[in-house]
């Protein structure tokens, strides 16, 4: 190992079994909404044991993206991950997770790193290393809290998306409708105030209240990844109270001769707050439609004046 190698440990006991904790890790597409840091997760390929993902975080304030290959090992209950493409100042990243049965029910995990900066400068290797630590604390934390959750980690999660397609209009202008979120408190009837930034270009930081059917007032912070004309990922900081986790994404496509917007949603309702925010006798299962119900149709209302907005831009002479 070079010399300029830094190597870390993390761990935590926690009260859930092993291979519940496993499969929390194994699975990327959920730890946008259960890991703090992690902002969008996808898997590029499998091959058998093997996988790449792409992964978007926040680290020390900022705004990094990187891919790694893994290697899933469910009998030793182990994933070991390397970085092919970094993003300074790291310039190599390695490590695994490891999941060690301690007894009455609880589990071990143990997740290490190694690494090494572009230039070897201390200034660099303390940087890697701080937000390593504060990273690594925050996903052993929310990994406990959740495994712990007396619920199937199938019930725990819901995805489900909407579509609307429009023809004659440009995917362009329906994208530009959604990317604009500054100006939806004049435009969509269930926002109320909008804060935007964006820097660097690409990355949004957003505030929103949104108003809901019954009434109620959220109060919401996103951190938005924008590919013009393609797609925006999102992923909700501050959530509404019955959610301990939401990521999203936008899709826009051609469709015969005009557009297909597409509104994804991954959550992760709270079930001790599910009585608090619906009512005394609410079940869990009565907040997972609730969640729902309420997320499609502020997703809907959003893409159907996405798609009024580009049509009228199309009619203009």
């Amino acid at each position: 190992m070079s010399p300029h190698t830094r190597q870390m440990e993390h761990s935590r006991v926690v009260r859930a079994p092993a291979d519940r904790l496993y499969a929390l890790v194994a699975d990327v597409s959920r730890w946008p909404v259960l890991l703090g840091p992690c902002l969008r997760a996808r898997q590029i390929e499998r091959h058998g044991a093997d996988e790449r993902i792409e992964l978007w975080a926040q680290t020390n304030g900022k705004v990094t993206t990187w891919t790694s290959r893994r290697t899933l090992d469910p009998r030793s209950l182990r994933i070991s991950f390397r970085q092919d493409r970094s993003t300074a100042p790291v310039a190599s990243m390695s490590g695994d997770w490891s999941f060690h049965p301690a007894g009455d029910g609880r589990t071990r995990i143990v997740l290490t790193h190694a690494f090494t900066a572009v230039d070897d400068s201390p200034q660099a290797l303390e940087w890697i290393a701080e937000a390593v630590d504060r990273n690594s604390v925050q996903e052993l934390a929310a990994l406990g809290d959740f495994a712990e959750l007396p619920h199937p980690l199938e019930q725990l999660v819901l995805t489900f998306s909407d579509r609307v397609e429009e023809p004659g209009v440009d995917p362009a202008d329906v994208y530009d409708f959604v990317h604009r979120s500054d100006l939806w408190p004049e435009r969509l009837p269930h926002v109320g105030r909008v804060d935007l930034s964006e820097d660097p270009a690409g990355v949004q930081r957003m505030e929103m209240d949104t108003v809901t059917s019954d009434g109620r007032t959220h109060t919401t912070a996103s951190v938005r990844l924008c590919v013009p004309g393609e797609h925006i990922s999102y992923k909700q900081t501050v959530l509404p109270a019955l959610l301990s986790g939401h990521s999203g994404r936008w899709e826009f496509e051609k469709s015969d001769g005009g557009t297909a917007i597409v509104s994804h949603h991954t959550v992760a309702v709270d079930p001790a707050a599910v009585e608090r925010v619906l009512g005394g006798g609410a079940t869990f299962e009565q907040a997972c439609a609730h969640v729902r119900d309420t997320l499609s149709a502020n997703s809907r209302a959003t893409m159907g004046a996405a798609c009024a907005y580009a049509a009228s831009v199309v009619r203009r002479p």
